[in-house]
Parts: structure tokens; C-alpha cells; sequence
């Protein structure tokens, strides 16, 4: 009779935890689904555009946005590419935390190494707007 109580009670347990994880997952893939993307003018290349949900403030006070590229032709090789900026405000500058194509895979590098938008059109118009709608 032990035995069987044992059995009941390591099945249910792992039943608990795999329908915690599953619901974790769900609300992580839904609340990642959900965005406010803002276009900035377009460009030769494409288009680039920023989420307004993403937007956070970093400890060093930079501002922490999603971006997503689109370009003008698509391709198997060319596709939307995101990336998980860091702006610095007061100086324009930048720097890409994270570039990939799907937004469930991220691989964060907080030690990006900080840079000028080159008059990058659609990186100068992401900081702009950004950085506008933080103040």
C-alpha cells in the first residue's frame, strides 16, 4: 500500500511541475507576442522599426528597447533580424545586447561595446524616437 501512495505522489508531483513549467512557457510566449512596433523613415536597405512595450530603464540609466530590422528583399539568408538595443541618450550612441532572427532565442551580451550610429539613418532614427518618448 506504501508503495502505491509513493508512486501516486512521485507521479503527481511531477505532473505539478510539469504543468507550472508549461504555463510559464505559455505566458512567456504570449507576453513576448505582444508588442507595439513604431517605424522609423525608411531607408535604402529596409526598414527598421522599436517596440514601445520593450522599453526599459538600465541601472546605468541607458534605455533598453527591441528593434526589429526588416529588409528590402527577403530572403532565405535575409530575414527580419532582432535586435535588443541599449541607447544611450545623452550621447547617441549604442549598442546591440542581442541579434537574432527568433525572439524565443536570445543570447544576451551585456558587455557590448558601446557605438556611434555612423549617420545610420535607421539607427539614428531609432535613438531619436527612443529617447524622445523616454524623457
Amino acid at each position: 500500500m506504501n508503495k502505491v501512495i509513493s508512486l501516486f505522489l512521485k507521479n503527481g508531483i511531477c505532473l505539478v511541475i510539469s504543468i507550472i513549467f508549461s504555463f510559464c512557457i505559455s505566458i512567456k510566449q504570449s507576453d513576448a507576442l505582444t508588442h507595439e512596433w513604431i517605424g522609423v523613415p525608411k531607408s535604402e536597405y529596409g526598414e527598421q522599426m522599436w517596440d514601445r512595450k520593450s522599453i526599459r530603464r538600465n541601472e546605468d540609466g541607458s534605455v533598453r528597447v527591441l528593434s526589429k530590422f526588416i529588409p528590402k528583399t527577403k530572403t532565405e539568408i535575409t530575414q527580419d533580424i532582432l535586435y535588443t538595443m541599449d541607447i544611450n541618450c545623452f550621447e547617441k550612441s549604442f549598442r546591440d545586447v542581442d541579434v537574432s532572427t527568433n525572439e524565443m532565442v536570445s543570447n544576451f551580451n551585456d558587455f557590448a561595446d558601446w557605438q556611434d550610429p555612423n549617420e545610420d539613418e535607421l539607427i539614428l532614427g531609432v535613438i531619436g524616437q527612443v529617447c524622445r518618448v523616454e524623457k
